[in-house]
């Protein structure tokens, strides 16, 4: 991030305001390439409100649009948002298909500001096993943005840790059998097979609601991440709270397993990363394919 940028930020952020306040204790010079959140809590929010929890899904959108426009802001490389994780299959069919209609909806929405944000978007997943409505959508909205340069904006669908890696090594094994070669893996040859394989590993990983767990959330690429956690539930999330969480991230000494700062090799050993948190309570998380080319030119009816 350079310092014209944060400039910019500041100027958005209005003199004196709480977003100019935070803004200027960040060092632009290390803004995390990935930001990976967990967006947790919209059934809660919507409980305590004695809403339905589609209307917790809604509010949601919201603190979507907003990081989505502050990571860009601030010249984040990535943004990666766990929206509908393998297991939430299990929750009733009408919430389902609600996430469903809520998501085409915002992606019709929305997509016009991406496109003016210079955002690119991409999903990760099992996509195949979404409605079809829903993957010609995707496929419409990653198509559009293909040639942006900006902030990659990854929505996690469909997405479980253990199935990306269960998939990795698939593809792995597939690879070997089409080349008939003799099979040698290390860690460098699962990174290039995860949904992820384009991306840097995420830097820090947010997580909304107070619940400290990973959820079954891109296990392999958080093996370093700064991991921050804020009773905030999703709905409620802003552009200070990411700050405070860029502040917190920055504050930290990240030594990779050694005693200073340095990027991790592909086969370095694990390191037992000090998770900052302010205590919590439930999980309401969710789940995302690598991109499918596609020819369509508008949404599709």
């Amino acid at each position: 991030m350079s310092q014209a940028t944060m400039k910019e930020f500041l100027d958005w952020a209005k003199p004196g305001s709480e977003e100019s306040r935070l803004a200027m204790q960040l060092d632009p010079e290390r803004i995390p390439r990935h930001v990976a959140v967990i967006m947790d809590g919209n059934g809660r929010w919507a409980k305590r409100r004695r809403l339905p929890r589609v209307a917790g899904h809604r509010a949601g959108v919201r603190s979507v649009r907003e990081i989505i426009e502050d990571c860009c802001r601030l010249e984040i490389g990535a943004l990666t948002l766990y929206a509908f994780s393998v297991e939430n299959w299990k929750r009733p069919r009408t919430e389902v298909e609600t996430l469903w209609g809520l998501l085409r909806h915002y992606l019709h929405q929305e997509l016009p500001g991406l496109k003016k944000n210079n955002v690119r978007f991409q999903v990760i997943g099992r996509i195949d096993a979404l409605p079809q409505e829903v993957q010609n959508d995707l496929d419409f909205a990653m198509v559009e943005t293909a040639a942006n340069s900006g902030l990659q904006l990854n929505i996690a669908l469909n997405y479980g840790g253990r199935s990306e890696l269960v998939d990795a090594v698939n593809a792995i094994l597939a690879r070997a059998r089409q080349s008939g070669e003799p099979l040698q893996v290390d860690e460098a040859t699962i990174s290039s097979h995860l949904y992820t394989a384009h991306l840097p590993d995420p830097d820090l990983l947010i997580r909304t609601s107070g619940e400290i767990r990973v959820s079954n959330f891109l296990l392999w690429q958080i093996a370093y991440a700064e991991i921050w956690v804020t009773e905030k539930l999703w709905p409620d999330f802003r552009t200070c709270d990411l700050l405070e969480a860029l502040i917190d991230y920055q504050k930290r000494e990240r030594r990779y397993g050694g005693l200073g700062e340095a990027a991790p090799s592909v086969e370095s050993e694990a390191d037992a990363t000090l998770v900052g948190v302010i205590p919590g309570k439930n999980d309401d998380a969710g789940e995302a394919q690598n991109p499918r080319p596609s020819s369509l030119h508008k949404f599709p009816e």
